[in-house]
């Protein structure tokens, strides 16, 4: 039998599970998620995650990249779930790279597991791919959406969870495979090169700035709830099979707090600068048609979508995803933005 883990309700027979993108921040703490609750995992991505440590038990780890059929079919072989993360993440890019890694990889992933006889996919996808205007209060997960997409990344994302849901809607086509997306919504966590990473760095070259009066509320999750929701996923997956389920911490802050608080466990200053909502708007729309144009790759300084997720609330109801999987959060976000603090703390001092 699996340990269960703080936040989790139940705990199911070990599986041996294939997780891809286990590299990346999310990957790596549902992997120790995993591995804590008695399961045996490979981890598949395109370098090194160091995950596999000499003397570590329950752990292999295996190089390649999830657009390669080849490579996808030998990592699959001899497991009996899936934990699907890996993907191209962000703002900006041409539509061929996200379709390559988002779409394709998707796909190769379902197609590898079906031929294997795997049981379980547990889809990682984002909140983004049902986009319903300006302002989300209270938000349930509405099904994804292709038409209307933010940008390239939330249109390829969009396009894999409905296909990866589809194969648990024909999963009696020659095999039986249960599959589920959840959509952990603004991961952070020590280490995160993404959301912190990007807030701490623009607050050091003060160009951090709130996007009107940041009072809006807007939902995080902290790194080991969202691997903790990921892992009840995959144990509860006959009773979620076919669905799609946000996560997220439960306690929607106001975009300042937010922000002052990752800058005051950083210890750098918070933003002192409002910018008009308007203002924001206009200035990313013409980043994107310049990054699009040029074809950019950098990150840019401001983009229409995140002027947008800035400036309006983006909170959810969690009390289906909690019910459903068997989940609470452990770890709030004041113990988050305090781990936060020491992790940082460490990193400063010097050897």
């Amino acid at each position: 039998m699996g340990r269960a883990r703080a936040g989790r309700q139940t705990a199911t027979p070990a599986v041996r599970v294939l997780v891809t993108g286990a590299s990346s921040l999310l990957g790596g703490a549902t992997v120790s998620a995993l591995i804590a609750n008695g399961h045996t995992v490979t981890c598949f991505q395109r370098s090194v995650s160091g995950l596999a440590r000499p003397g570590a038990t329950g752990i292999a780890e295996v190089q390649g990249d999830i657009v390669d059929a080849a490579s996808v079919d030998g990592a699959m072989a001899g497991h009996d779930s899936v934990v699907h993360l890996a993907a191209r993440v962000s703002p900006v890019g041409d539509w061929a790279a996200f379709e390559k890694a988002n779409v394709i990889g998707t796909r190769n992933v379902v197609r590898a597991a079906r031929q294997a006889g795997v049981t379980r996919i547990v889809h990682v996808s984002t909140p983004s791919v049902a986009p319903v205007g300006h302002g989300l209060i209270g938000a349930r997960a509405e099904p994804a959406v292709v038409d209307g997409a933010a940008n390239h990344y939330v249109r390829s994302k969009a396009i894999s969870e409905i296909e990866a849901l589809e194969a648990n809607a024909n999963a009696g086509l020659g095999s039986d495979l249960a599959v589920v997306a959840i959509r952990p919504h603004l991961v952070w966590g020590p280490g995160d090169t993404q959301l912190i990473g990007r807030i701490v760095a623009r607050a050091r070259a003060g160009r951090l700035a709130l996007v009107g009066s940041g009072a809006a509320l807007i939902d995080t999750t902290y790194i080991d709830n969202a691997a903790d929701a990921l892992v009840a996923a995959l144990e509860r997956i006959e009773s979620v099979r076919g669905s799609a389920l946000v996560v997220t911490n439960g306690e929607p802050r106001p975009v300042a707090e937010i922000l002052h608080s990752i800058c005051d466990a950083a210890g750098v200053e918070g933003p002192s600068r409002r910018v008009p909502v308007a203002l924001a708007q206009a200035v990313g729309s013409a980043i994107d048609m310049v990054w699009s144009r040029t074809g950019r790759t950098d990150d840019p300084p401001m983009t229409r979508f995140l002027a947008d997720e800035l400036a309006h609330p983006h909170w959810f109801d969690q009390r289906e995803t909690r019910a459903r999987l068997g989940w609470f959060p452990a770890v709030s976000l004041d113990e988050g933005f305090v781990r936060l603090a020491r992790a940082q703390a460490r990193m400063s001092v010097p050897g």
